[in-house]
């Protein structure tokens, strides 16, 4: 054994060739940790210490190679400042440098994913042998940063400037053909192949077979790019990937600079550039706030296999309802393999659901994603039905009709009595209290909410409602269910709203105000959606339709009248009563018309404006910073009661709800964080001096006054 430490160990085969294998200790994936990072120091010195090596092959024990940095540590490492970071960055510079000046040939066998670091540290050897199921990249721009431990040196020269703006910019996992056809990696074998296909190149090296020294100098010295040739790569990309990117988002234009800055350099001085820009971008709030949100993600992951590990296998599944909402949940189900039945009472709402499951089908068949055999395959895991005749062998049933309690109460009694006694049943309820349409089942531990979001595919949240009496068991099976659907649950309590319309609504209520008092909706909409959202207030209502808004409302104020109810008749409340639905009938804040691809585009309606007018009590001027105040607060502090109520248990799974559920902008981190990054002493002044004029829907509670004056935060520093 050359050397053995926690999670890498280096041994010696009988061809004088050093095994260095990655096998984290306690650990589920190997992780770049400072401490791991250490150890490959100290394990590549034993390396260069053992005499007569002919070579070193890279691999990993585990299913990962190694999936990037331990970002954990993130949030410490970069409060610690540009000087510090930039001088941890030279350390580990000087390690990987060290790997790519080995006096022999190198060589990684990729068995899995290598991301962010652990694809550096592949860029180091001379040679790469991938598995045909790995995957590599550089995500690190979603994070707010961008690779700096070499990847954004090394991935240039290897693979040329355009290919590396493509990964670095788009944070791309690349798969193991593509890597191949670009020239990141010199073979491609299948996983049983892949240790022997990496210590024959060794050998082929050592005969000679390759120029180690000719590769060696293609990564160390400046790109081989004319000046004509830079400005063709860098200038138009940055244009490409400012408009892909948008505003708020500095990492990927980042990233294309010190590419560019360091094109003509040799590897130290383009080095130097790297880290002067990474360590410049981990001190900005969107670093902060993006690393918080994969933290985040991390926390409602463990939350949901937590459940999912307690969980009855879902094997067998029905959707009751079978219209665009039934046909969305049942394509998603049949897309990710488990069975579902689709019921409904109509022939044509059965068609009207198996219409809507062909067309996102059909999609994935016009991108490549799915064969013809492989859509009919999908297809025939949904079977439609007008009885209740194979109920008895379903293990959970999603109840998705109408949103009527009457009508739910029906069809779940009904369904009930057609099922087994151990089956889940699930209502996909935007709004209805789960304890209400529990009191008249039997077997009520049986029964909670399944809230998907529209569209069904592309929303990737899923609210898991439970009631006063729904079992444990309920609850898993439900979690296990939507995260085989590819969805991400999170587990709140019943209440009206629950956890994200509750939320949301008083957001809207925000809105019904300002523009009450004057303000322009089409420039709250411009404020709002300079502020990240991805649509603003009036243009998200008639996205979620004023007929569905307005019930809403309703369930809303009888539930929390003293900030909720309104006397005065709303925006919202007239384009109801005017028949303006928003885009379902092609007219609400806006008109309607079609696009050369068929979809909604929004254009100024006249009768729209004449409208909001009716409504308005005065003439206000307001600033952005008024209207964003006037929108932001009410949502935040509604967030900050449902945490308080145990609505939601952690402030990740409160801002990853919002941020999955309602495009909470991701880059301010959520609602919580939001507070955070105020100060609660300012967020709780600003509110209490909107109360003051505008009510309760802006109050702070007296929990949040005392955290203020404790200085405490949601999330600790």
């Amino acid at each position: 054994m050359i050397y053995q430490g926690n999670a890498i160990t280096v041994a010696r085969n009988g061809d004088d060739i050093a095994i260095l294998t990655f096998d984290l200790k306690d650990g589920s994936v190997n992780k770049l940790s400072a401490a791991v990072v250490a150890e490959l120091g100290e394990a590549l010195e034993a390396v260069r210490s053992e005499s007569g090596l002919k070579g070193l092959m890279l691999k990993s024990a585990k299913e990962a190679f190694i999936v990037g940095a331990d970002i954990t540590e993130f949030h410490g490492m970069f409060e610690a400042g540009e000087a510090e970071i930039t001088a941890m960055l030279e350390r580990v510079h000087g390690i990987f440098n060290g790997l790519e000046d080995m006096p022999f040939p190198t060589v990684t066998a990729i068995n899995g994913l290598a991301l962010g670091g652990g694809c550096e540290v592949v860029l180091c050897t001379d040679f790469r042998v991938m598995s045909e199921t790995a995957k590599i990249g550089l995500p690190e721009t979603r994070l707010g940063i961008l690779p700096g431990w070499g990847g954004c040196v090394r991935l240039p020269r290897l693979i040329g400037a355009d290919n590396a703006i493509e990964w670095i910019a788009g944070g791309t996992e690349n798969r193991a053909d593509a890597c191949l056809k670009v020239g990141a990696v010199d073979a491609v074998v299948p996983g049983d192949q892949l240790e022997a296909a990496a210590l024959d190149i060794l050998a082929r090296a050592n005969a000679g077979e390759f120029d180690i020294e000719a590769r060696r100098r293609e990564k160390t010295s400046p790109l081989k790019l004319n000046a004509i040739e830079q400005m063709m790569a860098f200038e138009t990309a940055k244009g490409y990937v400012a408009g892909k990117a948008g505003p708020h988002y500095p990492a990927p234009i980042e990233s294309i600079k010190v590419i560019q800055k360091g094109a003509g350099e040799g590897r130290e001085r383009a080095q130097a550039i790297e880290s002067k820009s990474f360590a410049k971008l981990t001190q900005t709030e969107v670093c902060y706030n993006l690393v918080g949100l994969f933290l985040n993600d991390q926390v409602v992951k463990k939350a949901g296999s937590q459940y999912a590990g307690q969980a009855q296998p879902v094997k067998q599944t029905a959707v009751l309802g079978a219209g665009i909402m039934g046909g969305g949940i049942a394509y998603q189900s049949a897309s990710k393999g488990t069975p579902i039945l689709m019921k409904d009472i109509k022939e044509e709402a059965i068609e009207l659901g198996l219409k809507e499951a062909r067309k996102l089908f059909g999609k994935q068949l016009e991108r490549g994603k799915l064969t013809s055999d492989g859509m009919a395959q999908k297809l025939s895991n949904i079977r439609p039905t007008l009885s209740y005749g194979d109920f008895g062998n379903v293990d959970l049933v999603v109840e998705a009709v109408v949103e009527n309690p009457k009508v739910k109460d029906a069809v779940l009694t009904e369904v009930e009595s057609q099922v087994s006694d151990t089956t889940i049943l699930a209502s996909n309820t935007s709004t209805i209290s789960i304890n209400r349409l529990a009191e008249n089942l039997k077997r009520p531990e049986n029964f909670c909410g399944m809230h998907f979001f529209n569209p069904v595919h592309r929303m990737p949240l899923v609210e898991v409602i439970r009631g006063e009496k729904t079992s444990d068991a309920a609850v898993a099976a439900t979690v296990a269910y939507a995260r085989a659907m590819g969805k991400t649950p999170i587990v709140v309590n019943d209440c009206p709203g629950f956890l994200v319309n509750r939320v949301l609504f008083p957001y809207f209520g925000g809105f019904s105000m300002l523009v009450e008092q004057g303000a322009d909706f089409q420039r709250v909409d411009k404020v709002m959606e300079k502020f990240g959202w991805p649509m603003g207030p009036a243009y998200l209502l008639d996205v979620v339709g004023m007929d569905t808004a307005v019930h809403a409302n309703e369930v809303m104020a009888e539930g929390f009248p003293d900030r909720m109810a309104r006397e005065e008749k709303t925006a919202i409340q007239v384009m109801f009563e005017n028949d303006r639905l928003g885009q379902k009938n092609a007219k609400g804040f806006y008109g309607y018309e079609e696009d050369r691809k068929g979809k909604p585009k929004k254009v100024v309606d006249e009768q729209a404006l004449e409208l909001v007018k009716s409504v308005t009590t005065a003439s206000r001027e307001f600033s952005d910073e008024d209207i964003i105040a006037r929108m932001m607060v009410p949502l935040c502090m509604e967030t900050v009661r449902c945490l308080e109520d145990g609505i939601v248990g952690s402030p990740a799974e409160a801002d990853m709800a919002l941020i999955y559920g309602i495009g909470f902008p991701p880059f301010r981190g959520g609602a919580l964080r939001y507070i955070d990054a105020m100060g609660l002493a300012e967020f709780v002044a600003v509110a209490e001096g909107l109360a003051d004029e505008l009510g309760p829907l802006y109050a702070p509670t007296e929990k949040l006054r005392q955290m203020a004056n404790n200085g405490d935060t949601f999330y600790a520093k």
